[in-house]
């Protein structure tokens, strides 16, 4: 079978594209990942305030004191002389680039506009293919409105695609008003390929410490039905590439992926639980599937179960609400 496909202008061998996470923070893994199969990795997210935050916290540390004695300031090293920032990121993928032979893509959070812009031309500088904005934006503020709320997204994309020449995605979340006219407005200022969706993680209550505490659950095969939905409505009505991205554990995920019009799926969660080699069985299942059912390439099975090609496309619409409710049987 031929599994070819296209992501961000990127000639890839397979759809099957590792997300950012904690796995791809070990160098050792981007190799494992490539003898499996995979066609690109996505590096785990740079956060700006968390380098912000370590820059500020050694500022103080070195400063401390110095005011006590004034030959103090001669001996007491300067923030400058030390390697902060994004350096070991930077560094990871430059020899991620050195000893893998398919594409390496940077995955950023940022925090100002200027970090947004700054890292960016960093990544881009280490070599990476393509860069994956980690967008993350809890409106909390009463006074925040969904327009301001768009209206950021895409001035970061623009300020981010005036800075760099490699392809650049935007991994969005799920919780838009209009999603559809949001896509499209950010395919319209540039993006180049759109990650759908973000998988946030929830705090939890614990009520015995009377806290909040961080909870992290693997995301299973059911999810994908979120991302399925939007990619299918979404095929065929903008230029941007798309990836689906949570809920991919096995072949048969991929296939339904590529089928909504995805051109890759991204998958995380499969590889921390199974390990790397996992990927030969999702590709191995993949290909046995294309074989029995006489798809020669992904090529020719990308979309013909989106809503643009589908038989009964308003089941991604509300009359799929009501038929769902309707068969239900308990």
């Amino acid at each position: 079978m031929d599994l070819k496909t296209q992501y961000l202008g990127l000639e890839l061998k397979n759809p099957l594209v590792v997300s950012a996470s904690p796995l791809t923070k070990e160098l050792d893994n981007f190799k494992k990942l490539e003898d499996a199969g995979v066609a690109a990795i996505v590096c785990h997210s740079i956060f700006e305030e968390q380098l912000t935050h370590e820059k500020a916290e050694l500022d103080h540390h070195l400063a401390q004191g110095t005011e006590s004695f004034a030959e103090a300031l001669s001996y007491f090293p300067v923030a400058d002389d030390f390697k902060l920032g994004p350096e070991e990121y930077l560094n990871q993928i430059r020899k991620a680039k050195a000893n893998l032979d398919i594409p390496v893509i940077g995955s950023l959070n940022g925090h100002t506009m200027g970090g947004w812009t700054d890292y960016a031309k960093q990544i881009e500088l280490a070599g990476a293919d393509a860069l994956e904005l980690n967008v993350y934006f809890l409106a909390t503020q009463l006074e925040t409105t969904p327009e301001a709320v768009e209206a950021n997204y895409k001035e970061i994309v623009k300020a981010v695609k005036s800075t760099v020449k490699i392809p650049v995605a935007v991994k969005l979340s799920p919780y838009f008003s209009a999603m559809s006219n949001f896509v499209k407005r950010l395919d319209d200022a540039g993006t180049d390929g759109f990650v759908m969706f973000n998988r946030f993680y929830q705090p939890d209550l614990d009520i015995d410490s009377l806290d909040v505490v961080p909870s992290i659950q693997l995301s299973t095969s059911a999810e994908l039905r979120l991302p399925l939905r939007w990619i299918a409505i979404l095929y065929g009505k903008i230029k941007a590439s798309l990836a689906a991205n949570s809920g991919i554990h096995t072949g048969h995920d991929m296939v339904k992926a590529v089928m909504a019009g995805a051109d890759v799926a991204m998958s995380c969660a499969t590889f921390l639980v199974h390990g790397p080699q996992h990927a030969k069985v999702m590709l191995t299942e993949m290909g046995s599937w294309m074989e029995k059912n006489k798809y020669e390439s992904v090529a020719k099975m990308k979309g013909v179960l989106s809503q643009k090609t589908c038989p009964h496309p308003e089941s991604f619409e509300r009359a799929n609400y009501m038929r769902a409710l309707n068969e239900f049987e308990y």
